[in-house]
């Protein structure tokens, strides 16, 4: 289990994260969502031990991550844009990890072969960018990791290959009980993977669930009202448009329930519609000047 509490950290006089606390559930894919600028992948890289916190703590399993050797040897991080040593190729960097990490597997990195089809001799800087991401991702689940940590992970790659690794992951949360946690502005494909979503938001969590709770906690409802029918009172309605008399309402609440206060309105015709995390990312931002806004050019 990944904990994170009361975390701060201060770049000349930036408050990048601001008493973030946030927890990853052993086992689970965490998806971790926020605008630009949010501060995602700081709390990533205080998360993977690369930054001493200000202040708060983080830890894994109850024991600090920053400066522990054995909790950093059970985690693979892949970060947005993948460093290794200048003349370094897939193999040099195979001998490199297998030396660090208690866990590497040689015949794991020989079975991943037939799904990443690289040169292991050529450096891997001469690689185009989806190609660094292969070699990545084949070194870091080589390691048989514990806990993997990904910052746009699948960016630069095309649909087959997002699918397979996506499949590898998931694999090693099913068989192994590998905890992920993901960052990623694709919420399409958070979506698919995802079962906890944290949503940051100006250097602190503003809401962390799972994401089937987020989804039975915001309702989306297409309804048609009679002439002069008023919207009941004591709905949170989040957004609405219309269009000439049909309405999209997003309410903040259980499906059902809202459905059942807009009854009262006797509504001509009324849908609960399915909410995508996009659309829960959108709206529950909106507040926090975070919202697509209509501009007339």
């Amino acid at each position: 289990m990944i904990e994170v509490r009361g975390l701060t950290k201060t770049f000349e006089g930036f408050k990048a994260l601001d008493n973030l606390s946030m927890t990853v559930p052993r086992g689970s894919v965490y998806g971790l969502v926020g605008p630009n600028g949010s501060g995602k992948s700081t709390i990533i890289r205080h998360i993977t031990g690369i930054y001493r916190p200000d202040a708060g703590s983080v830890e894994v399993d109850g024991e600090p991550i920053y400066e522990n050797t054995r909790n950093k040897g059970r985690m693979a991080y892949i970060p947005d844009d993948v460093f290794y040593f200048m003349q370094a190729s897939i193999r040099d960097m195979m001998r490199y990890y297998r030396g660090i990490y208690p866990n590497f597997s040689s015949e794991r990195f020989e079975k991943l072969r037939e799904v990443f089809s690289l040169d292991e001799k050529m450096p891997i800087r001469r690689m185009s960018k989806g190609m660094q991401k292969q070699a990545a991702f084949w070194l870091c689940m080589s390691t048989c990791p514990e806990i993997v940590v990904l910052d746009e992970p699948v960016d630069g790659l095309d649909p087959v290959m997002r699918r397979q690794i996506w499949s590898i992951i998931m694999s090693d949360v099913s068989e192994r009980g590998t905890t992920v946690l993901v960052s990623s502005h694709n919420l399409r494909e958070l979506e698919d993977v995802c079962d906890h979503v944290g949503i940051l938001d100006h250097g602190h969590i503003l809401l962390e669930r799972s994401l089937s709770e987020l989804q039975e906690n915001i309702s989306k409802i297409q309804i048609a009202f009679p002439d002069g029918a008023e919207m009941p009172e004591g709905l949170d309605i989040i957004h609405q448009t219309h269009s000439g008399r049909l309405s999209l309402l997003i309410v903040r609440g259980e499906p059902q329930a809202v459905m059942a206060k807009l009854q009262e309105a006797q509504p001509l015709f009324a849908d609960a519609l399915p909410l995508s995390l996009e659309e829960i990312f959108i709206y529950e931002l909106g507040g926090h000047d975070y919202a697509v806004k209509d501009i007339i050019l």
